[in-house]
């Protein structure tokens, strides 16, 4: 077996694979020498040391002797120190790690080859058996065979450098520097008794402001030492071969070829604000042995290792790269009270929680929600919000969701039952499903209007039961027109076909079909744009007869407003379309028309698209543009979702990955905002809005799981106040059951063997 990589991994893969069965032949090549090594200090987490423990009981007790561990991470800012406790790391010095895993091969047998570069991958596949490649982020193993790996490699905004200081931090430790350039941040950490691990790291235009692109190694060292003098104690930094760098993500689409497995750094990369270069390919290393071990075949082991360990790859990569993005727009949240932004920091990745923050430092969470403004024993989730002249009791919202269960507009029976119950479930604000301004947008036959007037006395019905049974509780009404997404199946029968017969004539921006087989709508006219424009004010002053609280004007997910809004959907020549300001003049002006019916002290939101996860679509930065401009028109927040505007797009899913989409237009646009987006927990609520990245959370399919979500989230926190009523014939439901037995004996004594025995 070949291993091509001296690095940890690389290391620890050959030890494993030569202690699981010592007749294998395993040769390391490394072109460097035994001591070569960047950084300083690596961090290992728990779950990772009882792997090795687990794996190989030698090193983890040489790992054990050296280590040096910590509890507390100091946030600094803005002369202000933040101290969170109870987060348990564990470091020791890289150059000592190798040292560790070099002694384990040697003791092993395994063939170590120092500052020898190894043979072409094709000649190793040729004379090996296995060739693991372990060679790092600019594998050139990997490299020589790219047309089957289809390596992805992303490059980052900022630049960084690894430093040292030769004293110990007594704490995890993040600076921030606000300097006439720009913001930078110092990432310091201890791995020794008497050794610290320093990054720096600023955006790329800082970097280049503060003229660091024209320092060497000594100068850059010396000028972070000044800037972090007050971290530092005045102490200076030194480097080891230290340079500025970009951070690159590598993702591969495969990890084997044959007889050629990617390991580390060679097959994936995660930011270093999370720590997770070495313990990725130290639990790699783990895996590969463990796969080879217990499948029967080489391709079988190959597989499977690719299989166990591609999920957890891809769930680190997507917490490294929302760390990454917090840093890289640091100073977006420099204006957050002290204790907020500590939080903020200490919850960027998603990983940490409000919930297991509290666990770890119920002191410190605590404070940031005296801070924020919640009454004791008031979980964040359950503390109000003003809109208007709305206040909503908590910040839970039920998303809007097409139920396609409409006769000819009219909400019916299923209607009241499904929003009444999510009323009666304790949600500040229940949604309605888009509802439709004309019969020719709707989406479905089975969808939902307001162009009628037995329509507006059926949702009366509704509104009038929510208010009465529900007190506390608000429902907003979502208005919306199809655009070229209408005259579809129903969703349970064929999500965006087709109808096989009744199909109605369908209107857009352009006339372009939503996918292949779909319909080809219209080019809307002069004429018909303000026919549309009428229908949407028509269906704003029926539902306020209704009696909505709220009203949201749909602007995204394609439909025909949306339509306008995207490059991608809208290629006309006229007063409507190319730039991104006239893109947005028909949004705008039924906005208008619609704000002019609506009560003004009832809240009217816009929900948009924040991106259409297609190359040459809305992004982020215009989403910002739009969310002002429609804040600038009396927009009260915004619901910011994604997607749905094309159909080749490719999303980026995952545990709320629409949420720094949220984040970015309520700092950057000074708007609310709505978060939306497998957002499925109370404790991700919690951790959302005490971080000040959303105002509100919309959740879909919790609450198809359960109408009582926001009652159930209240009683598993124990809070029982204003922010979660359970109506009164519900209140003895208001702790959970108990489950299985409660009779048992409890087990007074436990015997030894030798007792029973006897």
């Amino acid at each position: 077996m070949a291993v091509v990589g001296g690095g940890p991994g690389g290391l620890y893969a050959a030890a494993l694979l030569k202690r699981l069965a010592p007749d294998r032949e395993v040769t390391v090549w490394e072109r460097g020498a035994p001591d070569d090594t960047f950084g300083f200090g690596v961090v290992l987490s728990d779950e990772t040391l009882g792997g090795i423990e687990h794996a190989d009981p030698v090193v983890y007790e040489a790992l054990k002797r050296d280590f040096v561990h910590w509890d507390d991470i100091d946030i600094v800012h803005r002369n202000t120190r933040q101290t969170s406790g109870g987060h348990r790391f564990a470091a020791l010095g890289r150059r000592r790690l190798l040292e560790i895993l070099h002694d384990r091969c040697h003791g092993l047998g395994v063939d170590l080859r120092p500052r020898t570069g190894a043979p072409p991958p094709d000649r190793l596949t040729e004379t090996h058996d296995l060739v693991v490649a372990a060679d790092g982020v600019r594998s050139a193993t990997r490299e020589a065979h790219r047309d089957v790996f289809r390596p992805h490699v992303t490059a980052h905004r900022c630049r960084y450098i690894w430093l040292a200081a030769d004293f110990a931090f007594d704490a995890f430790r993040f600076e921030i520097a606000e300097t006439e350039h720009g913001v930078m941040q110092l990432h310091g950490y201890p791995y020794a008794a008497d050794a610290s691990t320093v990054i720096v790291e600023m955006r790329e235009e800082v970097w280049r402001a503060a003229g660091f692109d024209a320092l060497d190694e000594a100068e850059s060292t010396a000028r972070c030492a000044k800037i972090f003098a007050d971290a530092l104690g005045g102490r200076p930094l030194r480097a080891n071969k230290s340079a500025w760098t970009t951070f690159r993500t590598v993702v591969n689409e495969r990890w084997s070829h044959g007889n050629l497995v990617l390991l580390g750094d060679a097959a994936h990369t995660a930011h270093f604000s999370i720590g997770s270069g070495t313990k990725l390919a130290v639990e790699d290393a783990l895996a590969l042995a463990a796969c080879l071990q217990e499948q029967p075949t080489l391709g079988a082991a190959l597989a499977a290792y690719e299989e166990e360990r591609r999920p957890v790859v891809a769930s680190t990569q997507r917490a490294a790269k929302a760390s990454l993005e917090w840093f890289e727009d640091l100073d977006r949240y420099l204006d957050q009270p002290p204790r907020q932004f500590a939080f903020n920091l200490l919850t960027r990745s998603r990983r940490v929680t409000h919930d297991n923050l509290r666990l770890r430092d119920a002191e410190f969470t605590g404070s940031v929600e005296r801070e924020f403004g919640c009454p004791p024993g008031t979980p964040p989730m359950f503390t109000p919000l003003r809109l208007r002249g709305l206040t909503l009791r908590n910040r839970v919202v039920v998303s809007p969701m097409d139920m396609y269960s409409a006769t000819d507009g009219v909400p019916g029976d299923f209607h009241l039952v499904h929003l009444g119950a999510r009323a009666l479930g304790g949600a500040g604000l229940v949604m309605t499903e888009m509802v439709c301004v004309s019969p020719e947008g709707r989406i479905t036959p089975g969808c939902a209007g307001l162009y009628t007037g037995r329509q507006g006395e059926a949702w009366r019905r509704i509104t009038d039961f929510v208010h009465a049974e529900a007190p506390g509780t608000a429902i907003g009404v979502q208005l919306g027109h199809s655009g070229r997404k209408g005259s579809t199946r129903l969703m349970w029968e064929g999500m965006d076909e087709p109808l096989p017969d009744g199909n109605w004539p369908l209107v857009a921006p352009s006339p372009l079909p939503y996918k292949p087989g779909s319909q080809t709508p219209r080019e809307l006219s002069r004429a018909r744009l303000t026919d549309v424009r009428e229908q949407f004010a028509a269906a704003g002053a029926r539902a306020a007869r209704a009696g909505f609280d709220l009203l949201e004007l749909h602007c995204a997910h394609g439909y025909l407003l949306s339509g306008f809004l995207s490059p991608l959907t809208n290629h006309r020549t006229d007063a409507y379309g190319g730039s991104p300001e006239k893109r947005l003049r028909y949004p705008l002006e039924v906005f208008d028309a619609v704000r002019e019916v609506w009560p003004a002290e009832r809240p009217m939101t816009v929900r948009v698209s924040a991106t259409d996860w297609a190359e040459g679509g809305t992004g982020a930065e215009e989403a910002v543009a739009i969310a002002r401009a429609f804040a600038a028109h009396g927009a009260d927040a915004v619901d910011v979702s994604t997607g749905q505007v094309v159909a080749g797009e490719r999303p980026e899913f995952g545990r709320s990955y629409q949420t720094p989409y949220a984040d970015r237009i309520r700092h950057e646009a000074g708007v609310p905002v709505i978060a939306v987006g497998a957002i499925s927990s109370w404790d991700d609520v919690n951790s959302l809005i005490l971080a000040g990245r959303t105002d509100l959370c919309a959740l879909a399919r919790p609450h198809l799981y359960d109408p009582h979500w926001t009652l159930h989230a209240a009683a598993e926190q124990g809070y029982d106040g204003p922010g979660a009523v359970w109506p009164a014939p519900y209140r003895a439901g208001s702790r959970p059951p108990r489950t299985g037995r409660t009779d048992a004996p409890r087990a007074r004594l436990t015997l030894h063997e030798r007792d029973q025995d006897a």
